[in-house]
């Protein structure tokens, strides 16, 4: 999240709302336009228990989401270097599998990334069919060669668990009709403080009573939507941190193997031609 532009976002919003209720109360009457006070704010609890109740359930969904794509990402970092590991006991793919697994991290950071911040979701790691193509020429023999094979496959799997979660916020989770629903109840809630506009009480305490309302829900849905799109930049959003650690420790352990041979990609995963 952008915090300048959130804090202006909630500045403006407010004062809107402000000037909006300063202006209502010149014309309003004095005590309001309210004759029964207590009607006035039994109806104005349903309303803000309504979008309290409706804005928690899509926060906790949206929450849920952002944090389930952080533990994935974290995870799917974590399977790639054990993978490097088994990979070096797999004989004669070894090497080649260990090196499609560093590309596979740097298109991870350097491809997929950029595109799920613009709120695109890759369907295939363009390293994915690779490693597949030089699994399917492995011809394990050795009683150690057969259980890396099929450790192997059992990390593919978790690899490719790990990245779904990844990638399931990049297109948003929250339905445009839910958004249109708070929305419109945000705007029902503003226009029902409005009438609650009064000339008989001090301007500050009219300012206080709708701009603390406004900037509140105001604040509220921007923290929505940053969880429903947690890839955005900003504070808090969602960086290719633990892949990059990955990738140092791939490099490490290339030259711990003694794999000295070019990598089959350039520095950001692409294949080189």
């Amino acid at each position: 999240m952008n915090i300048v532009w959130a804090a202006l976002v909630i500045a403006a919003s407010t004062a809107i709302a402000i000037a909006a209720m300063l202006l209502v109360r010149r014309r309003a009457p004095e005590d309001g336009f309210f004759t029964d006070g207590d009607r006035a704010a039994g109806v104005f609890g349903v309303l803000a228990t309504g979008f309290s109740v409706l804005l928690g359930f899509i926060v906790f969904l949206a929450f849920t989401s952002y944090d389930d794509a952080r533990a994935g990402a974290a995870t799917e970092a974590h399977v790639i270097a054990h993978q490097f590991e088994t990979a070096q006991l797999m004989g004669t793919v070894a090497g080649r599998l260990g090196d499609q697994l560093v590309c596979y991290a740097r298109a991870v950071v350097h491809d997929e990334w950029p595109r799920m911040r613009a709120g695109d979701a890759p369907e295939l790691n363009p390293w994915a069919v690779p490693m597949f193509r030089t699994l399917r020429a492995a011809r394990p023999s050795t009683a150690t060669e057969q259980a890396a094979y099929s450790k192997w496959l059992d990390q593919t799997t978790d690899r490719q668990d790990a990245r779904q979660d990844r990638l399931h916020p990049a297109e948003g989770v929250i339905p445009a009709p839910l958004w249109v629903v708070l929305l419109f109840i945000a705007t029902a809630i503003f226009g029902f403080m409005l009438f609650f506009a009064d000339s008989g009480e001090r301007a500050k305490v009219q300012a206080m009573l709708v701009g603390s309302v406004t900037a509140t829900i105001v604040a509220t849905l921007l923290v929505t939507r940053f969880l429903d799109d947690p890839y955005r930049g900003g504070v808090g959003s969602l960086r290719p941190v633990a892949m990059e650690r990955t990738l140092r420790v791939l490099d490490f352990e290339r030259r711990v193997v003694g794999r000295t041979t070019p990598l089959p990609c350039t520095e950001t995963g692409e294949p080189v031609r």
